[in-house]
């Protein structure tokens, strides 16, 4: 083989094992560092410790301060930065609206009235609290499985007295008085279901407007009254004006021997 060839022979070889070395030496590439996460900045807000019903007086064992994130906090809450003594000052509240473990409290949801008594405390504005007799068999209340806090129809049931005048015997008519109306209390038992598979009592008292309160007095004087219960998912829904309501445009209403006449008023 000629010496030339040897020689470029040579320098391939010298060239190849060269790039190899460099190759195989290269030092890996360090990694980019890792970016710290930006810390979220953190505000305490005012939580149920443990669940709390409607009616329930509260105590300060009731509430605890919660770590919430500043940004995600809304309006309504109450937040340690702005009131760090906010469970001595909500001590003694009447419990409007339940809460759940953790669930951050709202002050609309409670109500302290150092003059007011328990019912007077847990009445929406506007509405008043108007009892109706009921039958302990709970004939007359859904077998005695309405509860407070509940939702009713009220419904009347009265003799015909036109009927009865033209012959037809003992003739009953039913009639919706009202719908979807808040239970406040059954008898004396004013509390949320908490286990009790139901309550009794003699009377049940409702949360009216005063339209409402009238009609009802009036129609507990002249027949029986039923309670119907409704769906828990008719809650929040706005009750519709039962006839006897949209019947109500400044009306009196008078009874004489049982029967009911409308006059209007002056």
């Amino acid at each position: 083989m000629k010496k030339s060839r040897l020689i470029f022979l040579a320098f391939v070889i010298a060239c190849g094992g060269g790039a190899t070395y460099l190759v195989l030496d290269r030092p890996e590439p360090t990694p980019p560092a890792a970016l710290a996460p930006t810390p979220v900045k953190q505000d305490q807000v005012l939580v149920a410790a443990h669940e709390l019903t409607f009616g329930v007086v509260t105590q300060p064992g009731d509430f605890a301060w919660q770590d919430w994130p500043k940004e995600s906090t809304v309006r309504g809450m109450v937040r340690k930065s702005d009131n760090a003594d906010a469970i001595e000052e909500m001590k003694d509240s009447v419990v409007r609206g339940a809460f759940l473990a953790g669930e951050p409290i709202r002050k609309e949801k409670l109500f302290k009235g150092a003059n007011s008594g328990f019912l007077s405390a847990i009445l929406a504005p506007g509405y008043r609290a108007v009892a109706i007799n009921i039958e302990g068999s709970g004939s007359t209340t859904a077998g005695n499985f309405i509860l407070p806090n509940d939702r009713v129809d009220v419904i009347r049931i009265y003799r015909d007295e036109d009927a009865a005048k033209t012959g037809g015997g003992d003739a009953y008519v039913s009639e919706t008085l009202i719908t979807n109306v808040r239970v406040l209390a059954i008898g004396q038992n004013a509390q949320d279901k908490g286990g009790q598979a139901y309550v009794t009592g003699s009377t049940a008292t409702l949360e009216l407007d005063p339209h409402q309160s009238e009609a009802v007095i009036l129609a507990q004087r002249v027949g029986q009254l039923s309670l119907v219960l409704r769906s828990m998912q008719d809650g929040r829904e706005i009750a519709p004006l039962s006839p006897a309501q949209e019947s109500h445009d400044g009306a009196v209403t008078v009874v004489r021997a049982g029967v009911a006449t409308q006059s209007r008023g002056k």
